[in-house]
C-alpha cells in the first residue's frame, strides 16, 4: 500500500510519491536531521524474508555508497521499516534516459557524451569489485545540469538466488508485469539470458545495446514475447546502423558491434577502455592523463593529485596564446599587463569603482593570507594592513567585504571565515556573518548574497537568511547582475572538485543551468553590458578557457591560453582580472638524523614512487611535460647526483639489491610490466599469463619473486606472486578489492576485502589475520624492520602525521609529522615513502603558483 504525505519511514518524512516498479515505490521525502530532500525507495517486503539475500543487498549498498562518483547516484542510507528494507539517496531533477528516448533517436554528439559519462561510472563500479546487472535506459537519468547518473547499483542483488554451488546467478525472469518483460529482458547478455555467471562484461553488452537504441531510437532486440527477445539475444544480430540512420560514422557501429558479441571473450574487456574509445570518437580525449590510468601501488598519488597531473600534461598542447574568433570578424589579440611578480598563491581580485585600482588577496612567502592593493602602471603592491583575510568583493562605494580568519580550501581555491565589511581607507572591519565561504554585494551596496553551509548543505543566500538555492556540492563565485534581478553562480555538484556548471537564480528561487558539463570552472563575472556572463571553464582536454554565456544559454568562446586561468573580476569598460596557475610537483627526500631536507625534483612533475631499505636510491615517475606521453622512470641516489632515466612508463618497485626497477607500460592495453635494469644490462618483459596487472607491486625479501595485484578476465582482483623473470603468476589470496604491503621479512601480505576489512595474508598461503587498528582513512606506508608494526599516515593540505600502528593489538602511537619546510603555495602531499627502519623518508607534494593579470581587448 503506498505510502501517504506525511508518514514516516525512520527519520524519513514522506512528501510525495515519484514513481512505482518491480523493484518497489520511489518517494520524495525529508530527511529531518539534515534538512534536506532525498529519495527514498522502499523495497518489496518479500525481499526482507531472506536474510542472505537481503546481507549481500546491504553489502553491496555499502560499497556502492562508498563510490562517490558524479556519474554514480550517491546513496545516503539503507535500513528497515517494521520488517520492509528501504534505501535512501540523492535526489535527482531531470529525466531518465527511457524518457528522453520516448521522443526519438539522439543526435550522435549527444549520445557518445551521454556514453562516455556511463562509461565513467562503469569503470568507477567495475573498478571496487561491483556489477550493476540490470543496466537499462529506466536506470539512467540524466540531470538538469546535462549529468548522466547510473541508479539502482545492488538493488538487482535482491532479484538473484545463490545456487547448488553458491554462483550467484541472475534470473531471468524477474520482473513479471506487464510493459516490463521486454524491457527488463530486452538489455540482457547471452549470460544473463542463460543463467551463468556474469561480470562486468555482461554490463558492457547491456550498455550495447542502450548506445544502439540512443543512435538508433530503436531497441536492439526486439520480439513479440520474452522468450522471442531472449531468442534473438542469444542468435541474432541487430540491424545495421549505418543502414537505417546514414549520419552515424562507421566507427561508432563498430563499436556497437564489438559490445554485442555473443561471447563475452569477443567484447570491450573494461569500461575504461571502451571509454577510451568513446573519447576517441568523440574528437576529445576522455578522462585519461599520463597518470590518471597509471595502476601504481600504495604509494600512488592520491586521486585529486591525478587531476593536477592532467592539468600539466595540457600545458604542453599550448605553444602560444589561441584567440577566440567571432564568425567573419578578424581578432585582435588582446593585451596583458602583469600586477604581481611574487612568489605564492593569488585567492582573489577585483576592481575599484575607479576601475584602475587592483585589491587583491594572496598567500606569498608566509603563511598568512593578506590583502594588496596594485595599480597596472606601479609595479609595487601595497598591503593593506589586513592579515589572515581574503577578498571578498568590493561594493559601488568601494567598500570591502573580505574574510577574517580565513580557512583556505580547494579545489576550488576558497576561504571560510567570517563576512565583515571595511572600508578601503583602513577603518578596523566590522563582523557581520560566521562560515561564509564566497559573497558579494548588491548594486546599491546594501546588501549580501552569501554562500554558507548550513546543516550538512551549502546554501545560497539573498539577502542573508533567504535561500535562493542550495546543494550537497557546492556553490562558488555568485556574482550579482548590474540590475540586481538575480545571481549567476558556479554549481559544483560535488564539493572539493572543480567540475561543474554556470547557472543562474532569480529573486524567487527560479534556477535555471545556463552552460554545463565542465570538468573545471573557476570564476565567473558579468559582462560590461550586463547580457553576459563571462565565465573561466574547460574540457578535459585542455586547460580552462574564457567563454561567455547569455541568461538564454547561447555560449561563445572569448580566448585560450596555455595554462589554465581563474577569471576573477571584469570592469565597466570591459577590462578582466585573471591568474594564470603553474603547478608543479616536488620531491623531498630527508633523514630522521639530520635536520636537512634535500630537495630531488627533476623535470615539472616529480613523484616519489620507492626508496631503497637503506635510504641511499629513490625510484621515482616523471608525469608532467618531461615526461612525455608515456610518463618516465627514473633512478636518483639521494646524495643529489643527477637522476638516470631507465625508461617509459610507471615505476611500480625496486628490488632489493638495487639492480632492478620494475615498471608498468600502462599506456598499452592491457598494461605491461617491464624489468629495468639499473645498471648494465638487458630491459626484461614479465610474462603475465593473460592476466591484467592492477598494480601495487613489491619484491619479496629474497629478491627472486615479486607480489602484485592483479585480474583473470571476469574475476575480481587477487593477489598472486610470480618467480622472476618467466614462471607463471601463482594466486595466494582469493578476490579481494586492494592489496597492501607485504612485510618486511616476506612473509605476509595486507589486503581489504569487499567488506573493508583489513587482513594478513601468508605469501605462502593459509587463513588470514584480522588487522587491527587500521581504517580507510588512513594510509598504510609499510612495515617496520622487524615486521612488528605498521607506519601510517593521515595526510592534510600540506603535513602529513605517521603513527606506529600493532596490528595485532590496535595500539596506535604518534611518530612523526612530515611535510614541506616551504609551505607557501602547496596543495598538499600526495605520497609518502619511509624506510623500514624509519630512518629515511621521501614525500612529494603540489605546489600551485599564481601570477595575476590586467587584460584588456577580449571581446
Amino acid at each position: 500500500m503506498p505510502l501517504s504525505s506525511g508518514s514516516h519511514v525512520g527519520p524519513y518524512e514522506i512528501v510525495s510519491q515519484i514513481g512505482a516498479g518491480g523493484m518497489g515505490e520511489v518517494y520524495r521525502a525529508r530527511d529531518s536531521r539534515l534538512r534536506r530532500e532525498v529519495a527514498l525507495k522502499v523495497l518489496p517486503s518479500s525481499f526482507a524474508a531472506d536474510r542472505d539475500r537481503l546481507n549481500r543487498f546491504e553489502r553491496e549498498a555499502h560499497a556502492t555508497a562508498a563510490l562517490n562518483h558524479p556519474n554514480i547516484v550517491s546513496i545516503y542510507d539503507i535500513g528497515t521499516e517494521n520488517g520492509t528494507p528501504y534505501i535512501v539517496s540523492e535526489l535527482l531533477q531531470g529525466e531518465t534516459l527511457r524518457q528522453r528516448l520516448r521522443s526519438g533517436a539522439l543526435p550522435v554528439r549527444k549520445a557518445i557524451e551521454y556514453s562516455i559519462e556511463i562509461t565513467h561510472g562503469l569503470s568507477a563500479a567495475h573498478a571496487k569489485g561491483i556489477v550493476h546487472r540490470d543496466l537499462k535506459p529506466e536506470n539512467l537519468f540524466i540531470t538538469k545540469d546535462g549529468w548522466v547518473k547510473i541508479l539502482d547499483f545492488g538493488l538487482v542483488r535482491l532479484a538473484e538466488c545463490p545456487d547448488s554451488t553458491g554462483a550467484t546467478r541472475s534470473m531471468p525472469t524477474e520482473a513479471t508485469e506487464p510493459g516490463m518483460v521486454l524491457g527488463t529482458v530486452g538489455y540482457m547478455s547471452p549470460e544473463q539470458v542463460r543463467g551463468q555467471v556474469v561480470d562486468r562484461r555482461s554490463d558492457l553488452f547491456s550498455f550495447g545495446g542502450i548506445l544502439y537504441e540512443m543512435l538508433s531510437g530503436k531497441r536492439a532486440f526486439e520480439g513479440n514475447t520474452a522468450a522471442d527477445v531472449m531468442s534473438a539475444i542469444l542468435k541474432e544480430d541487430p540491424p545495421d546502423l549505418t543502414g537505417s540512420s546514414p549520419g552515424i560514422p562507421p566507427g561508432l557501429e563498430r563499436l556497437v558491434r564489438h559490445c554485442l558479441e555473443k561471447n563475452p571473450e569477443d567484447r570491450f574487456q573494461s569500461a575504461h577502455d571502451l571509454a577510451l574509445a568513446l573519447g576517441t570518437l568523440s574528437g576529445a580525449s576522455t578522462r585519461v592523463s599520463a597518470l590518471s590510468e597509471a595502476p601504481t601501488g600504495n604509494s600512488r598519488p592520491r586521486p585529486w593529485r591525478i587531476a593536477v597531473a592532467g592539468l600539466a600534461l595540457v600545458a604542453v598542447l599550448g605553444a602560444g596564446l589561441l584567440l577566440g574568433r567571432r564568425v567573419g570578424v578578424k581578432a585582435v589579440p588582446p593585451s596583458f599587463h602583469p600586477l604581481t611578480f611574487r612568489r605564492g598563491t593569488i585567492f582573489s581580485a577585483r576592481f575599484a569603482p575607479d576601475g584602475e585600482n587592483v585589491i587583491y588577496s594572496a598567500r606569498w612567502e608566509t603563511d598568512h593570507t593578506q590583502l594588496f592593493l596594485t595599480r597596472p602602471e606601479n609595479p609595487e603592491s601595497r598591503p593593506l594592513g589586513l592579515t589572515d583575510s581574503s577578498l571578498l568583493a568590493i561594493s559601488s562605494s568601494g567598500e570591502m567585504a573580505i574574510s577574517l580568519g580565513c580557512q583556505v580550501n580547494g579545489p576550488p581555491l576558497r576561504c571560510r571565515g567570517t563576512l565583515a565589511r571595511v572600508a578601503m581607507g583602513g577603518s578596523a572591519p566590522r563582523e557581520i556573518l560566521e562560515g561564509v565561504l564566497y559573497a558579494d554585494w548588491s548594486p546599491d551596496g546594501k546588501d549580501f548574497a552569501v554562500v554558507r553551509r548550513e546543516s550538512g548543505r551549502v546554501r545560497l543566500e539573498f539577502p542573508i537568511g533567504k535561500v535562493l538555492a542550495e546543494t550537497d556540492g557546492l556553490i562558488s563565485s555568485p556574482r550579482i547582475s548590474p540590475k540586481g534581478d538575480a545571481i549567476a553562480f558556479i554549481d559544483h555538484p560535488i564539493n572539493g572538485d572543480n567540475r561543474g556548471s554556470v547557472a543562474m537564480v532569480d529573486l524567487r528561487g527560479n534556477r535555471r543551468t545556463l552552460s554545463g558539463g565542465w570538468s573545471s570552472a573557476e570564476g565567473l563575472a558579468w559582462s560590461p553590458s550586463g547580457d553576459e556572463i563571462w565565465f573561466a571553464a574547460g574540457k578535459e582536454e585542455g586547460p580552462n578557457a574564457l567563454y561567455a554565456v547569455t541568461s538564454s544559454g547561447r555560449a561563445r568562446l572569448l580566448a585560450r591560453f596555455p595554462r589554465s586561468v581563474r577569471l576573477h573580476d571584469v570592469s565597466r569598460n570591459g577590462r578582466a582580472l585573471l591568474t594564470e596557475d603553474y603547478l608543479r610537483e616536488e620531491l623531498v627526500f630527508g633523514s630522521t638524523s639530520k635536520p636537512t631536507e634535500r630537495d630531488l625534483s627533476w623535470l615539472d612533475f616529480s613523484v616519489p614512487i620507492a626508496l631503497s631499505p637503506d635510504g641511499e636510491m629513490l625510484l621515482f615517475y616523471e608525469g608532467g611535460i618531461g615526461g612525455g606521453t608515456s610518463g618516465a622512470t627514473y633512478i636518483r641516489k639521494t646524495d643529489g647526483s643527477p637522476a638516470v632515466k631507465l625508461g617509459e612508463g610507471m615505476p611500480q618497485a625496486l628490488s632489493p639489491d638495487r639492480r632492478w626497477a620494475l615498471s608498468s607500460l600502462y599506456t598499452q592495453r592491457p598494461p605491461k610490466l617491464i624489468l629495468y635494469s639499473i645498471g648494465a644490462g638487458e630491459t626484461k618483459a614479465l610474462n603475465l599469463a593473460g592476466l591484467q596487472y592492477l598494480g601495487s607491486a613489491e619484491w619479496l625479501a629474497d629478491g627472486k619473486r615479486i607480489l602484485f595485484q592483479g585480474t583473470e578476465p571476469g574475476h575480481r582482483p587477487r593477489v598472486y606472486v610470480q618467480q622472476l623473470p618467466d614462471a607463471r603468476p601463482t594466486p595466494i589470496t582469493p578476490e579481494i578489492a586492494e592489496k597492501g604491503p607485504t612485510s618486511t621479512d616476506g612473509r605476509f601480505v595486507i589486503v581489504s576485502d569487499s567488506e573493508d576489512r583489513f587482513l594478513v595474508y601468508p605469501v605462502t598461503g593459509g587463513r588470514p589475520i584480522p588487522v587491527y587498528g587500521i581504517t580507510r582513512a588512513d594510509d598504510i606506508l609499510g612495515w617496520s624492520a622487524d615486521s612488528h608494526f605498521l607506519y601510517v599516515c593521515s595526510i592534510e593540505m600540506s603535513s602529513a602525521k605517521v603513527y606506529r600502528v600493532d596490528p595485532a593489538t590496535g595500539h596506535r602511537n604518534f611518530w612523526k609529522e612530515l611535510g614541506p619546510r616551504d609551505a607557501t603555495a602547496v596543495l598538499g602531499l600526495n605520497s609518502l615513502l619511509l624506510t623500514p627502519d624509519g630512518k629515511s623518508y621521501a614525500f612529494g607534494y603540489a605546489r600551485q603558483l599564481g601570477d595575476l593579470y590586467l587584460v584588456d581587448g577580449l571581446k
